[in-house]
């Protein structure tokens, strides 16, 4: 079996008496996109710093691309990608002056930066701004270019630390398609972020929380790991429904989807909510009873979070 691109063992990071991370371990599969999902402060931003040597862990060890982050972090920086959570190319140079400058930077010849340029501009869909600086492109456009240097210099791994958060939905769905076409080009792909309808877009992901990692796996797998029921009901009043059902069970386990109400029935209380369902419907304020839905990675997300 080949060595993973990334393997992460026990690695402990603190900040003051803060622990960002604990006891974190994990492994990336060369050529596969891994997701690390969590909420904000779930210590996504900690864990990217040290696979990309910008801090060390203070407990256990990670290697990337067979490097230790400790003993080797030069050789780990020439080999991998990397765009951090916020936009840090120059904004008073253009789209090319930045390319060039990244090509530079990680020492790619004439002639291979020349051709590289010509397919990240064709990828990125930037050629026609090539003039244009970087700090008056839209925020879509800006993380293309950020993708576009970070791959200036033809990396095996990407790394990548929440590159859609306040991008719009458009140019959203136009990044990942990007991020599925590197992979499919045999790229290995680490992004983390904070929407969990994103992971589904991950061949496997690690749901972080707390500094932990409360499961590892792909969306079935993780979807797997639910326990309890979920329950989709509809009525002519929806925030009531919503209400009534909040007032017996934690707020958070209760979301309204569109045309219906979803809620978390925990096994604990899983019979309570089934008689107030049966209660509301009783009274005509919910339509024809509770339909049974599948659980999702952010439904499972939840009921772990709260063991």
């Amino acid at each position: 079996m080949s060595e993973p691109a990334i393997r992460v063992e026990g690695v402990g990071k603190r900040f003051g008496d803060t622990a960002a991370l604990a006891s974190v371990s994990f492994s990336v599969e060369a050529g596969e996109m891994f997701g690390l999902i969590g909420p904000d402060g779930a210590g996504k931003t900690t864990l990217i710093r040290i696979l990309t040597t910008l801090i060390d862990p203070d407990d256990g060890e990670a290697y990337v691309l067979r490097h230790s982050v400790r003993e080797e972090p030069q050789r780990i920086r020439e080999a991998i990608g990397y765009m951090p959570q916020h936009f840090s190319l120059y904004q008073d140079l253009s789209v090319a002056e930045n390319l060039r400058f990244f090509a530079d930077l990680f020492g790619v010849e004439e002639a291979e930066r020349k051709r590289r340029t010509e397919e990240l501009l064709a990828f990125s869909r930037l050629g026609d701004f090539l003039k244009r600086r970087a700090g008056a492109l839209s925020g879509g456009m800006k993380q293309k270019l950020a993708l576009s240097c970070a791959l200036i210099h033809t990396p095996a791994l990407l790394i990548l630390d929440e590159p859609t958060t306040g991008v719009d939905p458009v140019s959203r769905h136009d990044f990942w398609e990007m991020l599925e076409r590197l992979r499919s080009q045999g790229v290995t792909i680490v992004v983390s972020t904070p929407y969990m309808n994103e992971a589904a877009l991950c061949g496997r992901m690690a749901l972080v929380h707390r500094g932990g990692i409360l499961a590892t796996g792909n969306a079935d797998g993780i979807s797997s790991l639910f326990r309890g029921a979920i329950y989709a009901l509809s009525g002519p009043d929806l925030r009531s429904i919503s209400a009534r059902l909040r007032s017996s069970v934690p707020s958070e386990l209760v979301r309204i989807l569109g045309d219906r109400v979803q809620v978390i029935a925990l096994e604990e209380t899983r019979g309570a909510v089934e008689a107030l369902v049966e209660e509301m419907r009783r009274e005509g304020l919910v339509a024809g009873g509770a339909r049974e839905v599948p659980p999702s990675v952010e439904d499972t997300f939840v009921t772990l979070m709260r063991e």
